[in-house]
């Protein structure tokens, strides 16, 4: 796990410097604290930070083969890179050492871009061709570790992190319109773009092309595809144990301490369990006093599976003392409060362990979370013909008064497409018009949110309505929102987070599930659940699915919901705080639960001030924002 930096010019620009390299790298000296190394040449500049993982005493970078023409700097692991070494020797390659790195240089000199399909793991690299003076980068399947990129008109720059782009480039950052307003309904904004104009991230299973002109190409190399096919379901519950073990094996490489988060759901549990039938195990989770503490059910977990458990209790100081921090770290504006818990549980296992594994991806690749049991519940009604769908919805739409069961009818009389964008669906577009202050020349060039998920449809239109469900949270929630906290909280602490579900093939296993095996006898996930049977005990297989149960909404009675008003007070040229002050006021009333509408104005305004107001062509406040101590036009919580 590290940061990788880069400047590639081209034209008639000169050839990047080691201070322009060195500035980019100062931002991320968290993601690789132990080793840096830089490589200039005509035309290229590449910067890499080193968490040291595998091979510590010989895996530096950046990493050239035997003539110097092949320049790596490589972010993740590859989990099969010791099948991939016997290859390649015995196609007469020679290795220096035993790192995985290595295996990408050797990979590329034998099948040139396509060494992307050998690999199996997390990775974002960068390869410079010193013969072809061609930069060739590539992303993981998934979207597990970043990529972020920005072309100027002599330079193509691309970083781990977004505040390396911003170290380096000419322009000063500026708001992407369109990225904020569809960040209002995602809580994220939807790749490939960034809340930063100027500025994308690379799409996962993509990778990316920029020859000795600065022409730029991108493709795509491999996507998420289910095909259900009818089968027994035992052969599903041998496939998935065997795989997962396979998987968690994998993962557990290295030469470094290593943990595994752990919720007391099923997904943490799995993961967990397994990795202590290899080695006794430490394991760490957070929770916040009150009814739902996560800590009580991680406890009985970590009793039941014999780990050596740590736990914190986060008070609300603790949380909003921590929310700028993560939102420096995180780059974008990211309105999921569990981010912020995240930060904290990175800390946690930060002290203990270098590695730590999680069991994000379950959710999407099994079928966890409860929304996908939307259409079997709306089938009474959603069978009807179409026409006469959209005709009822009219109808009831016009009704002014609200009555028991409009939401339903409403939702039942939609298509799926028009009522499910991912797992967040924040403000509607008419909501965004109203609390978003653009001109309205500007709102009216605005696409609509659900333009963006429109080709998943399209393309799974074959499918039943719960896959096409998970194919869009794959495509937009995964790394928009549960991959990009994970890899930015854990790095924030300097620890590397494996997610073992996220293996391409696990997936090749969960994508031929069918719909009545992934929700069956009233649960989520039901046939991982019955794989894991002996493996975890009884009431961890049926404990539902419960995330982070941040008390937010009960926060927002208090003066915590005056100060969070306060910050989005700072950003009045972008948000009616009016609008923003009537929705306190009746969430207080009960009258709503606004809480994840006011979160994300909250997210965005504390964003812009460290990012947009506080920036000047990039010179970000790195220290003084890592140890908290920063100047914003709002300081934060204080409670």
């Amino acid at each position: 796990m590290c940061g990788i930096s880069g400047i590639i010019r081209y034209g008639h620009g000169s050839d990047p410097t080691d201070r322009e390299i060195s500035s980019m790298m100062e931002q991320m000296g968290h993601r690789g604290p132990n080793q840096s190394g830089i490589q200039l040449m005509d035309r290229a500049a590449l910067g890499f930070n080193r968490l040291s993982i595998v091979d510590i005493e010989d895996g530096t970078q950046p990493m050239t083969n035997e003539n110097g023409q092949v320049w790596l700097i490589f972010n993740g692991e590859i989990y099969n890179y010791k099948e991939l070494r016997l290859m390649l020797q015995s196609k007469g390659h020679q290795f220096r050492n035993r790192s995985d790195s290595e295996i990408i240089v050797h990979l590329y000199e034998e099948y040139g871009i396509d060494c992307v399909h050998h690999l199996r793991g997390m990775f974002s690299f960068a390869i410079w061709d010193r013969a072809e003076q061609r930069l060739f980068a590539a992303r993981d399947h998934f979207g597990i570790k970043p990529f972020y990129y920005a072309q100027e008109e002599h330079q193509f720059l691309f970083s781990s992190e977004l505040k390396g782009l911003l170290a380096v480039s000419g322009q000063a950052p500026h708001v992407d319109y369109a990225s904020m307003m569809h960040y209002l309904t995602f809580q994220y904004v939807p790749q490939p773009q960034t809340m930063f104009e100027g500025i994308q991230k690379l799409e996962p299973g993509h990778f990316i092309l920029v020859d000795r002109e600065g022409r730029v190409t991108k493709r795509r190399y491999w996507e998420p595809a289910f095909e259900p096919e009818q089968r027994p379901i035992g052969t599903f519950i041998e496939e998935i144990r065997a795989v997962l073990r396979d998987s968690v094996k994998l993962h557990r490489q290295g030469d470094v301490p290593l943990g595994s988060f752990l919720s007391g759901g099923i997904d943490s549990s799995a993961i967990a369990a397994l990795s202590m039938q290899e080695q006794l195990t430490k394991t760490f989770s957070v929770g916040f006093a009150g009814e739902r503490n996560e800590n009580e059910y991680a406890r009985a977990a970590a009793q039941a599976l014999g780990s050596m458990h740590y736990e914190e209790e986060i008070t609300p100081e603790q949380f909003f003392a921590n929310t700028q921090k993560a939102v420096w770290h995180m780059d974008e504006p990211v309105a999921d409060p569990s981010a912020v818990a995240l930060y904290s549980l990175s800390q946690l296992a930060g002290n203990q362990v270098t590695v730590v594994m999680s069991g994000e991806g379950a959710d999407e690749l099994f079928g966890g979370y409860g929304i996908y049991g939307e259409p079997r519940s709306l089938r009474p009604v959603s069978w009807l013909p179409n026409g006469m769908k959209s005709r009822l919805h009219r109808m009831v739409e016009r009704v002014p008064l609200a009555f028991r069961g409009k939401n339903y009818l409403l939702r039942g009389f939609s298509p799926i497409e028009q009522r499910f964008y991912g797992n967040a669906k924040l403000f509607n577009e008419a909501d965004k018009r109203q609390i978003a202050l653009l001109s309205p020349e500007r709102l009216a060039s605005m696409q609509p949110s659900a333009s963006l998920t429109s080709d998943v449809y399209y393309n799974s239109r074959h499918l039943d309505d719960l896959t096409r469900m998970q194919l869009i949270d794959m495509n937009f929630w995964l790394p928009g929102d549960i991959l990009m906290k994970a890899d930015k909280m854990s790095m924030a602490h300097s620890l590397e987070l494996r997610v073992p579900f996220l293996d391409k093939e696990v997936f090749e296993v969960a994508r031929k599930i069918p719909a009545e095996y992934k929700l069956a006898n009233g649960t989520t996930k039901y046939v991982l659940r019955e794989a894991m049977r002996g493996i975890l005990p009884e009431p961890l297989l049926q404990r539902p699915k419960l995330g982070f149960p941040i008390p937010l909404r009960k926060w927002l009675h208090g003066k915590i919901g005056d100060q969070m008003l306060e910050q989005i007070s700072v950003v009045p040229q972008w948000f009616d705080v009016s609008a923003a002050r009537l929705m306190l006021m009746q969430h207080r009333e009960g009258k709503g639960d606004y809480s994840r509408k006011l979160w994300a104005l909250y997210i965005f305004a504390v964003w812009h001030s460290t990012f947009i107001g506080e920036y000047r062509y990039g010179q970000a406040r790195t220290q003084q924002m890592q140890t908290g101590t920063n100047r914003l036009h709002a300081n934060g919580i204080k409670i």
